[in-house]
């Protein structure tokens, strides 16, 4: 992205994996806890702190942003971003071109296991997926009233260095809970990153579903995770015995096919387009330890 400066609102796991990608430019990025500022330092992002109240200094790193990347998650108040900084984007960054909003899968709720794309309804179920959703309106609202092009990318379940099964399975935390029928979608951190960059770097606005080719049940990432380690996976658990914490339980209660047409039709190309590929590759290289 020839020229740009990137603001990251909430640098966390994809944040992080956007500024490696990010090609040398200058990337600010905001976390709520000043213990984790060196760890945005070492991946290249200069901290600022940011717990809902925009800082002198936040401001100064914004005025001159040219790619805007929202991170930070909806509160019961509205989304914290624009409540704090709506007025300083709207009004005080003239090189602003781009602004990119993480959502989630979850704004489409359940279906049965059926199939959704960005023109599906949104019926979500939990609060936390409404509340992404009224974000969402809010975001493209205001790119349209700045006229800036907004892109909304619903993510599916996040996996990458450090967060994968082998990591649980070497720590004895892998389950696997059947429950027939049952898909989930997933992504891998890198190809968030990689369709973050692809978006800004044509400022390409919309709402993208960027979640791979491979809608599969939960049990068999495991699976095929432990056969790659060479190791007995867990045995498999009925989903209605599992001892779950209610969050864990209501995931269950969303059960979709989740199609990435759009943003391959935008020109992405997938790093990892299903689960096997990409976890051949970090069992291969060893990058499933590292965060």
């Amino acid at each position: 992205m020839s020229g740009a400066r990137t603001f990251i609102f909430g640098a966390g796991y994809s944040g992080r994996a956007f500024a490696a990608a990010s090609g040398g430019n200058p990337v600010f990025g905001t976390t709520r806890s000043p213990e984790k500022f060196e760890a945005l330092r070492r991946a290249g992002i200069t901290p600022l702190l940011f717990d809902g109240t925009l800082t002198g200094e936040a401001e100064a790193a914004l005025a001159n942003t040219t790619h805007l990347v929202v991170s930070a998650a909806p509160c019961e108040a509205g989304d914290p971003v624009l409540a704090a900084a709506r007025t300083v984007i709207a009004e005080k960054i003239p090189a602003l071109r781009w602004i990119g909003y993480l959502s989630t899968v979850g704004v489409y709720g359940d279906r049965g296991g059926g199939w959704v794309d960005e023109t599906s309804e949104c019926r979500p179920l939990s609060r936390r997926s409404a509340m992404r959703l009224d974000a969402e309106e809010a975001w493209l609202a205001l790119g349209r009233q700045i006229g800036r092009p907004v892109a909304v990318l619903r993510l599916s379940g996040i996996y990458g260095p450090g967060r994968n099964a082998f990591v649980s399975l070497s720590n004895g935390t892998a389950k696997r809970l059947v429950k027939p029928g049952q898909v989930f979608n997933r992504i891998h951190r890198d190809d968030i990153a990689g369709a973050l960059k692809h978006l800004a770097e044509r400022a390409q606005g919309g709402v993208f579903n960027v979640t791979d080719d491979f809608p599969s049940p939960p049990q068999d990432v495991v699976t095929y995770a432990a056969r790659l380690m060479g190791i007995e996976p867990p045995p498999e658990i009925p989903f209605e015995t599992a001892e779950l914490s209610p969050m864990a339980r209501s995931f269950y209660g969303e059960n979709k096919r989740v199609s990435n047409q759009a943003i391959k039709q935008a020109g992405y190309r997938f790093s990892f387009p299903d689960y096997r590929s990409a976890l051949e590759r970090m069992w291969a290289d060893g990058s499933w330890r590292n965060e």
